[in-house]
């Protein structure tokens, strides 16, 4: 039978994850991962590049950061040339307290870097995982001074003091929520790029979560960034845009190993795009 604009197409297998991402608004949810934000950065050139704007971000620390200052409004090659720049002396600020560094320059240089200063003032709804030290489980903050609510996620445990917000203790989003999802509805479609662990106390790197209409985009051999080897930022930066432009060309329906469904009665299953 004909079809009619009323229609749907049906998807093929061969549907590739741009052709998907294109088809309507996504939220872009970028994972914790220590020092991982030059290669969340990468990924999010590349969906500019190649036209493929999200509606909404969400994110846990190292996610947190590069998802909040995008939707305050600072362009990706903006963020880029922030983030090579940076050096250790910039953020490294010792002090007593509940961690090694006081937190006051990085604080500093959010507030120098984000166009917008709450979450109201951001072009696209935004959403950031935080740890509850006091309840001990994952908090979201989606209204209010933007900043502290940054630097709150990327308080890394150990590395970096609490931050107090409304009279409240918080650390790093990625304590107790990675994927930074938390504060993302069920029926949202959302891209995650997801950092795979490296740390060497881990056994086995944590696995993404699977839920519907969710594709997640794992990109392999990254080079490892820490405050001691800034210099591989670019690197990671560069080879995440990379793979990021080869992953949207890839096909969905062939990794699903089946068509790929996205009507209602037949939501995209969790996917796990490796690159």
């Amino acid at each position: 039978m004909p079809q009619t604009k009323s229609q749907s197409p049906a998807h093929s297998p061969d549907q590739t994850l741009g052709d998907w991402l294109s088809e309507a608004p996504f939220r872009l949810v970028l994972s914790s991962g220590f020092f991982g934000f030059y290669a969340h950065c990468g990924v999010l050139m590349a969906l500019e590049e190649a036209g493929l704007r999200p509606r909404a971000a969400a994110g846990s620390s190292a996610g947190a950061l590069v998802g909040g200052v995008w939707a305050a409004g600072l362009e990706p090659a903006a963020l880029r040339e922030e983030l090579l720049a940076l050096r250790r002396r910039d953020f490294w600020d010792p002090g007593l307290g509940a961690g090694l560094l006081r937190g006051d320059l990085f604080r500093e240089r959010l507030h120098r870097l984000l166009p917008a200063t709450t979450f109201e003032q951001c072009r696209a709804d935004l959403v950031v995982s935080v740890f509850d030290v006091l309840k001990r489980c994952t908090q979201t903050l989606d209204s209010g001074p933007l900043a502290p609510a940054i630097h709150a996620s990327c308080a890394v445990p150990v590395m970096f003091h609490p931050v107090w917000i409304r009279g409240r203790p918080f650390l790093d989003g990625g304590v107790a929520d990675r994927p930074g999802i938390a504060g993302v509805g069920a029926d949202e479609r959302v891209l995650l790029h997801h950092l795979a662990s490296k740390s060497p106390w881990r056994l086995q790197s944590p696995r993404p979560p699977q839920r519907p209409h969710m594709v997640t985009l794992e990109i392999e051999g990254l080079p490892r960034v820490n405050p001691f080897r800034l210099d591989r930022g670019a690197a990671a930066l560069d080879h995440a845009r990379a793979r990021t432009h080869q992953a949207l060309g890839k096909a969905l329906g062939r990794v699903l190993g089946q068509p790929l469904g996205q009507s209602q009665d037949q939501p995209l299953r969790g996917t796990l795009l490796s690159v």
